[in-house]
């Protein structure tokens, strides 16, 4: 265990490194952090006569009308035509914290850093990130890691990135190994592997159950927003799933409509002390956590998830972003990005107490507690010229703003049970050693 008064000149020193402030990756659009609601107003809605289109016009007229996960699913990853098979997603239709800013992905990194000497400095560690986009994130990590290579000398560090999408695993090997990688055999977990700048192994996955277990730090950054839900409405008879069909009066377009009676989903997923007229659940969230869950309790380590959402109390947020504005969801799919805020009350309970759960706490307050004000007075100190400035105090206001991502992103913690009760699994549950604050949920006190 190490003292948390010898743990706190490492992190003060991690967020006063000057670095090398690298150049924005792109300025976005705060027109992307419009509020989320939109996604089901009227009822019928042209389309453009595009690959997903025709196919799933011929799948409606063959099997019937389709759940909004079904429609999700092919609209995102058909693989010949979904919107991250043909466009690769991000820096186009949407920004990310990361590409905002790389204090946002040098703050998650002191995060594991923090968490990995709270938990007595294990020698070897996995950094594993869900659907990493550019490969911002993890390159802002990584470079973190770099600057505080003698305090990770004796570990042996790893990186593992689940991805997709082809076109992003190149864009990520590319930013992160400068494209130095290789392919595997179809018969090996990882499909890809290469080495990191600063000579750290790096793997790609196409699901989280082919990366290794062990101790291991897992980041989803805006990643569960993506994966598809079922919708739900009240209705008189009671509740009925929301469905996407061929509009009759329109063949060549699409439209929401009800069940006409109970589906499996609503039996499964309908809880009886619902009191919401509309409800969004994601399945897949739900087996991702559990998954996470079982990890962390075996193994230790933890999960940092970021991402918009709620704590069970949102209705409709399933919309659609298209050249950082919003989109209409059955319009032209597989041509925007389909998104929905995520329910962290429905995390809770799908980890079904095997970990703990810490949050969802708004971006601005992690940031806050992180540190990002000192880091901040370091980049603006170390900069040369007012152009520099300038573009570190807009990033400093797309983060930290409320009506921009300050209020509108949360994070929120999966930690194993004794990490928040006794310092040590191995330690006795009688040590009286004060047990560490976790970084981000609390302020980081750095003197």
């Amino acid at each position: 265990m190490v003292p948390l008064s010898r743990s706190r000149p490492l992190l003060a020193a991690a967020l006063r490194f000057s670095g090398r402030r690298r150049p924005p990756r792109s300025r976005g659009s705060a027109a992307a952090l419009l509020p989320p609601g939109s996604g089901t107003a009227p009822a019928a809605r042209p389309c453009s006569g595009g690959g997903v289109l025709r196919h799933l016009l011929l799948k409606l007229r063959a099997t019937g009308p389709l759940t909004v996960a079904e429609y999700m699913r092919e609209a995102l990853t058909n693989p010949g035509q979904g919107y991250y098979a043909r466009r690769g997603g991000v820096g186009r239709d949407f920004v990310t914290a990361p590409e905002v800013s790389q204090v946002l992905g040098e703050l998650v990194g002191i995060w594991c850093l923090s968490e990995w000497m709270a938990a007595g400095r294990p020698a070897a560690f996995r950094l594993v990130e869900l659907g990493p986009g550019t490969g911002a994130l993890t390159d802002d990590i990584l470079r973190v890691f770099n600057q505080l290579a003698s305090l990770l000398s004796k570990c042996d560090v790893s990186v593992h990135l689940v991805e997709v999408s082809p076109k992003l695993s190149e864009t990520q090997a590319q930013m992160l190994t400068g494209g130095n990688v290789q392919s595997n055999s179809e018969d090996e977990a990882a499909y890809m592997k290469g080495i990191s700048k600063t000579g750290i192994p790096i793997y790609w996955y196409r699901g989280i159950q082919d990366v290794p277990q062990g101790y291991s730090f897992y980041l989803a950054h805006e990643f569960l927003d993506a994966l598809p839900i079922h919708k739900f409405q009240r209705t008189e008879k009671g509740w009925r799933e929301v469905l996407v069909d061929i509009d009759p009066e329109a063949p060549d377009q699409l439209r929401f409509v009800l069940s006409p009676s109970s589906t499996p989903a609503t039996e499964n997923f309908i809880q009886p002390e619902e009191t919401r007229d509309h409800v969004e659940v994601c399945p897949e969230a739900g087996v991702l956590i559990q998954r996470l869950a079982c990890r962390i309790e075996k193994d230790g380590g933890a999960a940092l998830i970021a991402d918009y959402g709620h704590d069970g109390t949102k209705t409709d947020t399933f919309r659609g972003f298209r050249n950082h504005k919003l989109h209409d969801v059955l319009k032209a799919p597989g041509t925007a990005d389909l998104t929905a805020d995520v329910d962290f009350s429905y995390l809770r309970k799908m980890a079904q107490g095997k970990i703990a759960t810490l949050g969802p706490i708004k971006q601005r307050e992690f940031l806050k507690n992180m540190g990002v004000d000192l880091r901040m007075q370091v980049l603006l100190q170390n900069s040369r010229d007012s152009a520099t400035r300038e573009q570190l105090l807009h990033s400093y206001d797309m983060l930290m703003n409320p009506k921009k991502m300050g209020d509108r992103f949360h994070f929120f913690a999966l930690l194993p049970h004794y990490r928040l009760t006794h310092p040590h699994k191995e330690r006795s549950l009688q040590s009286k050693s004060p047990l560490p604050p976790v970084a981000g949920f609390g302020e980081l006190l750095l003197k």
